[in-house]
C-alpha cells in the first residue's frame, strides 16, 4: 500500500512539473508558476539517487531565485528556497561544505517570516533551522553521512559484518527519508495548494496522494 502511495506521489508531482514547464514556455515571468515548479522538483528529488537529487534541488533553487528576481518579496518562494538549501545541506557529508547552505536556509526562512510574520509554518521552519546543523553533525558522527551519499563501507567477507552493514544501510535510508520528509512535507502541500488556486483545470492533475 505504501509503495502505491509513493508511486501516486511521484506521478502527481511529475505531472505538476510538466504543467509548470509548459506554463513557463508561454509565460516565463509568472513567479507563482516558477515557485510551483520548484516545489514539484523538490518533491521529485526524494525519488532520485543522491547525485540526481542534488541536481534536481539545484534546479529548484534556480527556479526559486528566478521567481524572486520577479518578485523579491514573494514569501512562499523565500520559504521554499530555505527548504531547498536545507535539503542540499543534508546531502553533503562534510560540515564545512554544508554550513553555507544551512546559513542561507536560515536567512531565507527569516526573510519569509519578515514578509509574513503570522505564518506558523515559516516560524516553525525558522526555529527548526537552528537545529539543522547539529543534526547534520550527528549524522556524520554516527558514520551515516557516507551511507546517505551512496558511498557504502568496504566489502567484508564476515557474515556479522555484513549484517551490521545491512542494518546501518537500513538506518541511513530511513534517516535520509525522515530528513527529506521533515523539510519537504509542507513544500508538497504548498505546491498542491498553489496548483489548486491557479487557473490550471483540475482535470489535468491527478488527486493529491496521501502522505
Amino acid at each position: 500500500m505504501e509503495s502505491s502511495s509513493e508511486l501516486d506521489r511521484l506521478l502527481f508531482f511529475e505531472q505538476a512539473r510538466k504543467i509548470s514547464e509548459a506554463t513557463y514556455a508561454s509565460n516565463p515571468l509568472d513567479a507563482d508558476n516558477l515557485t510551483r515548479w520548484a516545489g514539484a522538483l523538490l518533491e521529485l528529488s526524494q525519488f532520485q539517487s543522491v547525485p540526481d537529487s542534488q541536481k534536481m534541488i539545484q534546479d529548484a533553487i534556480s527556479k526559486l531565485e528566478e521567481a524572486l528576481s520577479i518578485n523579491p518579496k514573494k514569501h512562499d518562494a523565500l520559504w521554499c528556497l530555505g527548504n531547498a538549501q536545507t535539503s542540499f545541506a543534508f546531502l553533503t557529508n562534510k560540515e564545512d561544505e554544508a554550513r553555507p547552505y544551512f546559513e542561507k536556509a536560515a536567512q531565507y526562512f527569516q526573510q519569509a517570516v519578515d514578509e509574513d510574520p503570522s505564518n506558523e509554518i515559516y516560524l516553525k521552519s525558522l526555529e527548526i533551522s537552528a537545529k539543522a546543523p547539529e543534526l547534520h553533525q550527528e549524522i556524520i558522527k554516527q558514520g551515516l553521512g557516507q551511507q546517505m551519499l551512496g558511498a557504502g563501507p568496504s566489502t567484508s567477507t564476515s557474515t556479522s559484518s555484513s549484517a551490521k552493514t545491512a542494518t546501518k544501510n537500513k538506518k541511513s535510508s530511513d534517516l535520509k527519508y525522515d530528513i527529506f520528509g521533515w523539510v519537504i512535507l509542507a513544500v508538497g502541500i504548498v505546491a498542491w495548494v498553489g496548483f489548486a488556486k491557479s487557473q490550471i483545470p483540475s482535470s489535468q492533475l491527478p488527486p493529491l496522494p496521501p502522505r
